[in-house]
């Protein structure tokens, strides 16, 4: 089964949140979602004022998968990679900046907001994720069981079966 790659619990995920929450109101933006590279929503913040957001969960998929791609492109073109990526349609707009190698900072707007004004509080908000993002990746576990606990437990199970 595939799992996230970055665990936001505690102190992690209300900085996480804080980092979100800021980046809407001084942007003025509809939706903010942080993003796994795998395609999972780890966090995500929405104005007050806006419609109901579309199915996150798709849009995180979608706009992993499209950064893997765009990364493919950078790398036909001669360029280590894009760290951004901005997409407007006739009502909303799309932008994707890349946090680090884990993580993908996706921000819905509406036209009325100036690019530019996304773009200079999403780098911001990039910038501050980075660290928490950092330091919120999930280690894969180690189960810890030795050849004595493995040992006690046959005996267990040859007791209670009676062999």
């Amino acid at each position: 089964m595939i799992e996230p790659t970055i665990a936001l619990y505690g102190d992690a995920f209300v900085k996480t949140a804080t980092v979100l929450e800021d980046l809407v109101e001084k942007a003025q933006v509809r939706y903010v979602l942080l993003v796994d590279r795998k395609g999972f929503v780890l966090a995500h913040k929405e104005a007050l004022w806006a419609p109901r957001p579309p199915a996150l969960d798709s849009i995180a998929t979608l706009v992993a998968g499209n950064a893997a791609a765009t990364q493919a492109l950078a790398e036909l073109l001669g360029e280590p990679k894009f760290n951004e990526l901005v997409k407007q349609g006739e009502k909303q707009g799309l932008y994707v900046e890349e946090i680090n190698d884990l993580t993908l900072l996706v921000i819905v707007f509406d036209n009325s907001t100036p690019v530019g004004r996304v773009k200079l509080y999403g780098k911001k908000a990039a910038a501050a994720l980075d660290e928490i993002t950092r330091n919120a990746v999930v280690m894969p576990r180690e189960l810890g069981i030795d050849k004595d606990f493995h040992k006690s437990a046959g005996d267990m199970l040859d007791d209670l079966f009676g062999n």
